[in-house]
């Protein structure tokens, strides 16, 4: 009996003792009950959800899903005309330009989502003609440093022979080539620079530090070039990205970028078997 009225008083608070913890299921009943009145978490609108579906997919599954049916209808082409298996070949080469640029429309939707617009990185139309002729010059400038570097880089053996064109000898050649080169313009200078040193900036990064990882993720995933495709696309990092954070403005990056590999590609085209530091 005493045993269980000092029990008792143990359970008991005072007027100044804090209050009993409660018991589980209360603390699991409060819980549900704080859950309701917050109610269920906003979602976004239908379109960015809508928007946000296609880009996870496009990043994932999606495109192994096409190329699948692709190789589906390939095999039968396969035995039929050569226009056709042709055709199929410019399928393929268009769903490859089609998926990289997932990327970059995943870049305008997160932009769009925190509220930004793609004319915070210069990507807009405003100065269509200025960014236009900018880029022109730039093209200029870089292709004829670049080409001697080239040059001399394979030499050396420092670069290795890549072909910059796609399959040539079909009627599609050139309208891919080109696509292709928009394609590498868009993802690269959205990516690299656009989003990546409009983040790090965000982040708080010291400019140099945020131009300089920038410049060297340009260069790694242009190491199957060589060890002169690094260095040569290191500077061009660095050139692209302190133009970019100078000026703010992405477009003129873009139609240079564009303008090089389109001459890169043709050139390929005209000189490959003409000149020894191209492959045939």
């Amino acid at each position: 009996m005493a045993d269980h009225d000092a029990a008792g008083r143990a359970g008991a608070s005072g007027p100044g003792d804090p209050p009993a913890p409660p018991e589980p299921h209360q603390a699991v009943a409060a819980g549900a009950r704080g859950a309701a009145a917050d109610g269920p978490p906003r979602l976004p609108d239908r379109p960015v959800l809508r928007a946000e579906v296609w880009l996870v997919l496009g990043l994932s599954l999606l495109a192994s899903a096409a190329y699948a049916v692709l190789s589906l209808f390939e095999a039968p082409l396969r035995g039929q005309t050569v226009a056709l298996f042709a055709n199929a070949g410019l399928a393929r080469q268009l769903l490859g330009i089609g998926f990289d640029l997932v990327p970059v429309a995943l870049v305008v939707h997160l932009l769009h989502r925190s509220g930004e617009r793609v004319s915070d990185i210069g990507l807009d139309a405003r100065r269509l003609g200025r960014d236009f002729g900018q880029g022109v010059v730039l093209a200029a400038v870089v292709g004829a440093v670049g080409v001697v570097l080239y040059a001399v880089a394979v030499t050396i053996g420092a670069n290795r022979m890549v072909a910059a064109a796609p399959p040539a000898g079909h009627w599609w050649t050139s309208p891919v080539l080109l696509l292709g080169s928009v394609r590498s313009a868009l993802l690269e200078e959205v990516v690299v620079c656009g989003y990546l040193l409009r983040r790090l900036d965000q982040l708080g990064w010291r400019p140099g530090t945020a131009l300089a990882a920038s410049a060297l993720l340009r260069g790694a995933y242009h190491l199957y070039q060589g060890f002169g495709g690094f260095v040569g696309n290191v500077a061009l990092g660095l050139l692209f990205g302190r133009i970019y954070q100078a000026r703010g403005r992405l477009l003129p990056l873009v139609v240079a970028h564009a303008l090089l590999d389109t001459a890169a590609g043709f050139g390929y085209l005209v000189l490959r078997g003409h000149v020894s530091w191209l492959p045939g």
